[in-house]
């Protein structure tokens, strides 16, 4: 267990600058009494107290007793929730925590600080769900597994200070700062929490019980008739009953926090739907208030009208009375939860004696309400009240579109999920209960006031009726009374003319006033409480930046005090507007909006089949959920079409922006379920089927190394592969020692990251190796799933390669050798300026913004890189820090970068780095197509070319050719790129590539040569032999005649690309090829050299030599 000797073993945490376990070999002791029990101290030191007994002695040896379990949590949220702050320990023993931010952890069954599991003393932990809380957890702090590095690697055995902590470490200003935090927040005292009863089924059933039930009720049943009304109820109900099983599924997948609608559905489709929703559902809810609140002001203003007492005039007597109200339920909201549950209390009271005193009324018959149209329940009047009896233009439709608002209030507990004791049983069981009571209320009250009250009654005691029973044919006449001139319009009594009929009905009549009066005061009290809650939660996760002032909360509560007052600034200036019949369509459709989204979120999710969809709710079908989805949708074109049209149109373009502006968050939605199950199934699909030429496209391996490090390389291939082929960043990561894969993982994440962040479509691959080779190898073979693999291999040009050592040389053209075995083409990539800027780039932008520290906190988390220099093959190390490879991710000091001045050669190499970056003005992509390999040559070109940035660059093509067929050649080839239908500016057959070169260059090729040639006549054949063996990349005299032609030819070729193409944006050049085990690696170095050097951008591309190109359809 112990450490070799020299090696400091890594025990650390990301972002730690210390183990969280520091263990210490110790004999285990016997048991001891209470006086003897082990407490942590303040300075979060560890005292150990008790005899040295025997006991154990033998036995104990080699055991480890855990001293120390130090919080990883780092830095702490900004106490705007309370029980969310840091991530402490909580076991099954005593739980300490210290002012140093450290958790002591005793053990309950011993007096000293072991970690026991089944009597043995391990930090291997049983399950336990503190385990699997998220670092924010509200109902109970997190605790931290030990981590497989802790499990698995090498035990620190290093000694701790006084203050328990590695010699030579201590604790950060940040985590002492946490800790203080945390004591200070736990002093606060509990927080208040709901249960089912009144934080759910009493807040549903007041905003589902609205003034729909006492002001319009009776006159829809007039219009529509007992039995269409029914229907009109059952099918609102059938809607909300859906979606409140939906959410009962959503709400029992997992612990629910505040947010409520926006809660639900962000986390289960995503940023983009939540984030559009939840800014609408918080916006109506607000303006909601300003509906309610207006009924209500209505109602008190007809009453003091009816007495002569208006302040000034119906319209600003409303705007008094509801400015009043408005601020008097502010009042009640601010001043806590609590008191806004003992209003609703109250208000639910007074709201259940009116519907009570309705249903006395209806068995009370008095003669004086007679002429007015009340009889009691009569048969006769039921049977015609039955059927509809629609008037000035009114539909069935148009009632459902007047009642279904009415069943709008299913969300009310949900909207206060953050302050439910246990929002996954609350939920469930309140919100159907009170659709169930609701529904069967509003039924009721239909089938009563169908079978009182006529439709039509003129409230005047003479018009009784004269005329035989024989003749009637209305219930009046059958009654004793004659309304026929009601026909005529003008009456003032009956279902379809008196909205205030079930206050004559009722038994005491006032108290159907306080009936709308609590209804109307309700639904606006639980409307301020909702929106803050949900406006909180969408400002909390960032998703609007702009936004993120309103996310702070006061309080025990964490109240949203900020957004009270934001929704009572959006109330009140609609309580001044006064009239809300344009904006409540709108409104309506807001909340319909988000029941649709909530009923396809479990379908969705559903459909995604993910391993994480467990709802303990059971009661639900995903096909049902659609079904909800798609009432919904339609119930919005119902209720209002252009509502519904602008509805649909402002969740678009939220959706969108949010879509654009990417937040930085990772819930694991559904979407992202689905789009895995997509991904596997395609590629399995494509598994099935055959390449064809007509779909290949270019799929790059790009040995970048890492890729922030080589951007022109980066962009370039980005160019003609994005949304057309694959494209891979291999890094080969050499090391000498023992690999470090929890860096190289830090490091996969940081990367992609980076790569997304830039808008490369690319995946990052980095390998271990023990050389470059080895590397490339397992990239070549590897990389990839299925059909989705590389086919071609794109490597920088190596420009370094005389000044380093030659083995390096003979394995970057043994991998060109690889490649082509595997059967891959091969694109080199040379620029003169070079390519890699790893020593002058800004390691900080791979950071996002999660891993950055809050603003003020002088720690910074760096990544440890390994020892080496990046060199232009792709075999990169790390730039700036260098250590082992054995080294975690440390936290150092933040230093700021001095600005030194950058050489004039690293200027040159920033601004080539960024050429392919910017748009290509006008100019030539020359592609010297002289050997057929398949095609790669001309299809890269073309590919790069129908790119916006290099659009306004023209092909020009370069084929070599006999001087006495230059025309027939040009014509051969143009007949050949017209049916690949490739555009072209021009072809240029060159007849004079055989020219001997001219004697300077073919001198300094000579030069270049002359350290690298084996000069075997200079000594003995076994000497030759031996050296050549050694060092088989030296060229031998025998191998530089034979292929004295091929060099001359690559000679040559140099010249004639100055001549030509010096202008060139970029020339893709036919790569020279070297036959394996004949051709040296540093004569082959060479060719590559002379035909490159001094040249605008150059490709040098070969293909597989399988065809790429088909003019077949």
């Amino acid at each position: 267990m112990s450490s070799p000797s020299g090696q400091k073993p890594a025990l650390k945490t990301a972002g730690s600058g210390q183990s969280r376990f520091q263990v210490t070999e110790v004999t285990e002791l016997g048991p001891v009494t209470s006086g003897e029990r082990t407490s942590g101290g303040t300075d979060g030191t560890t005292g150990t107290t008790g005899s040295k007994g025997s006991a154990g002695g033998e036995e104990s040896k080699g055991r480890f007793s855990v001293v120390k379990f130090l919080d990883s949590g780092g830095i702490g949220t900004d106490g705007s929730d309370v029980a969310q702050n840091g991530d402490t320990v909580r076991s099954t023993g005593s739980h300490r925590s210290s002012a140093s931010g450290h958790t002591n952890i005793s053990d309950t069954h011993s007096n000293t600080y072991y970690m026991r599991t089944f009597g043995h003393n391990t930090i291997d932990a049983v399950p336990n769900i503190d385990f699997y809380r998220q670092t924010e957890a509200p109902l109970g702090d997190k605790l931290i597994r030990p981590t497989l590095s802790e499990l698995h690697d090498e035990l620190d055995k290093e000694p701790l200070d006084e203050d328990g902590f590695p010699i030579g470490e201590e604790s950060t200003l940040a985590e002492e700062a946490a800790a203080k935090e945390g004591t200070k927040e736990q002093a606060k005292g509990g927080t208040i929490k709901f249960g089912w009863v009144k934080g759910v089924l009493i807040r549903c059933m007041l905003n589902i019980w609205g003034v729909m039930l006492f002001i319009r009720m009776s006159w829809i049943v007039g219009q529509a008739g007992i039995g269409l009304t029914c229907v009109i109820i059952l099918m609102a109900t059938v809607v909300t009953t859906i979606t409140g099983l939906s959410t009962s599924a959503i709400a029992t997948n997992g612990f629910v926090r505040g947010g409520g609608a926006y809660y639900l559905i962000s986390r289960s489709l995503g940023p983009e739907f939540g984030g559009s929703i939840g800014l609408i559902f918080a916006f109506a809810n607000a303006v909601a208030v300003a509906m309610y609140v207006v009924g209500f002001a209505e109602t008190v203003v007809e009453m003091l009208n009816d007495v002569d007492a208006l302040m000034t005039d119906e319209l600003n007597d409303v705007r008094i009375v509801g400015t009043l109200t408005v601020i008097l339920l502010l009042g009640i909201s601010v001043a806590g939860m609590e008191w806004e549950a003992k209003a609703q209390i109250v208000l639910l009271v007074i709201l259940l004696a009116a519907i009570f005193n309705y249903f006395i009324g209806t068995v009370i018959t008095m003669e004086s309400k007679e002429p007015k149209g009340f009889f009691g329940y009569k048969a006769a009047i039921m049977m015609e009240n039955m059927g509809p009896d629609f008037r000035d233009g009114e539909t069935f439709f148009s009632m459902f579109a007047i009642f279904f608002p009415a069943a709008t209030g299913i969300l009310a507990g949900a909207n206060i999920s953050g302050d439910l004791t246990d929002p996954q049983s609350a939920i469930p069981k309140g919100t159907l209960l009170a659709i169930l009571i609701t529904g069967i209320t509003y039924v009721a009250v239909t089938v009563s006031t169908g079978s009182c009250i006529l439709r039509d009654a003129t409230g005047d005691h003479n018009d009784t009726s004269s005329v035989s029973d024989l003749n009637c044919t209305d219930a009046a006449c059958t009654l004793g009374y004659d309304f026929s001139i009601c026909k005529e319009g003008g009456c003032k009594f009956g279902l379809m003319n008196d909205f205030q009929v079930m206050s004559l009905v009722s038994g005491f009549g006032p108290l159907i006033t306080a009936g709308i009066f609590s209804a109307t005061l309700s639904s606006a009290l639980a409307s301020l409480v909702s929106a803050p809650k949900v406006f909180q939660a969408l400002c909390k996760d960032n998703i609007y930046p702009g936004l993120h002032v309103f996310a702070k909360g006061y309080g025990k509560n964490n109240e949203p005090l900020r957004g009270y007052v934001l929704t009572f600034c959006i109330g009140l200036a609609f309580i001044l507007i006064a009239e809300l019949n344009v904006i409540a369509p709108i409104i309506s459709n807001f909340f319909l909006a988000s029941y649709a989204l909530i009923n396809f979120s479990v379908f969705h999710a559903s459909l995604a089949n993910s391993p994480g969809w467990r709802p303990s709710f059971k009661y639900f079908n995903k096909w049902v959920s659609l079904a909800g989805a798609v009432l919904c949708c339609a119930v919005m074109f119902v209720v209002n079409w252009w509502a519904a049209l602008m509805t649909n149109i402002i969740v678009l373009a939220l959706y969108v922006y949010v879509s654009y502006k990417k937040p930085d968050v990772n819930w694991g939605s559904s979407t992202q379920a689905l789009i895995y199950n997509h991904a596997l199934t395609h590629c399995l699909l494509l598994t099935g089927v055959e390449d064809h030429v007509k779909n290949f496209r270019p799929q790059c391996l790009v040995m970048t190394g890492y890729p922030n490090a080589r951007p022109a390389l980066l962009h370039l291939v980005n160019a003609f592969t994005k949304n057309v082929g694959l494209m891979v960043c291999g890094h080969v990561r050499t090391v000498s020692r023992r690999p470090n894969f929890k860096e190289m993982s830090l490091d996969h994440a940081r990367y992609q990251r980076w790569l997304l962040k830039n808008r490369i479509k690319a995946f990052y691959t980095p390998v271990f190796a023990e050389d470059l080779r080895h590397g490339a190898q397992y990239l070549l073979q590897a990389t990839g799933l299925g059909r989705l693999k590389p086919n071609t291999l794109v490597m920088g040009f190596k420009n370094n390669w005389s000044d380093g050592e030659m083995k390096d040389v003979e394995m970057y053209i043994n991998i060109i050798h690889d490649a082509f075995d595997l059967q891959h083409g091969v694109v080199i990539i040379r620029l003169q300026e070079g390519l890699d800027i790893s020593h002058i780039q800004d390691p900080d932008e791979l950071l996002s913004s999660h891993e950055k520290k809050d603003v003020g906190m002088k720690d910074v988390v760096v990544s440890v890189n390994m020892v080496g220099k990046d060199s232009e093959d792709g075999n990169s190390f790390p730039p700036s820090l260098i250590t082992s490879a054995q080294n975690s991710p440390l936290i150092l000091r933040e230093t700021k970068r001095s600005a030194k001045p950058l050489s004039l050669t690293d200027q040159r190499l920033l601004e080539a780095s960024q050429q392919f970056k910017k748009k290509q003005c006008k100019g030539t992509v020359d592609v010297w197509w002289l050997f057929d390999d398949g095609g790669l040559a001309l299809l890269i070109p073309y590919l790069l070319t129908e790119k916006k940035k290099w659009k306004d660059c023209k092909i020009r093509l370069f084929i070599g050719g006999k001087i006495n067929r230059i025309d027939h050649d040009r014509r051969a080839m143009a007949a050949l790129l017209s049916k690949f239908r490739i555009d072209f500016s021009a072809i240029y057959v060159l007849g004079d590539i055989n020219t001997k070169p001219k004697k300077h260059n073919v001198l300094s090729f000579e030069e270049m040569i002359e350290p690298y040639k084996l000069k075997e006549d200079d000594m003995e054949q076994d000497a030759a032999e031996r050296l050549k063996a050694e060092e088989p990349w030296r060229i031998s005299d025998n191998e530089l005649e034979l292929y004295r032609a091929k060099t001359n030819r690559q000679i040559r070729l140099n010249e004639l690309l100055k001549e030509h193409s010096n202008s060139a944006k970029l020339i893709v050049m036919s790569m020279p090829l070297a036959r394996k085990g004949t051709v040296s690696s540093a004569l082959y170095m060479c060719w590559l050299e002379t035909l490159s050097k001094d040249l605008p951008p150059i490709l040098l591309v070969r293909g597989n030599h399988q065809s790429v190109l088909t003019f077949y359809s």
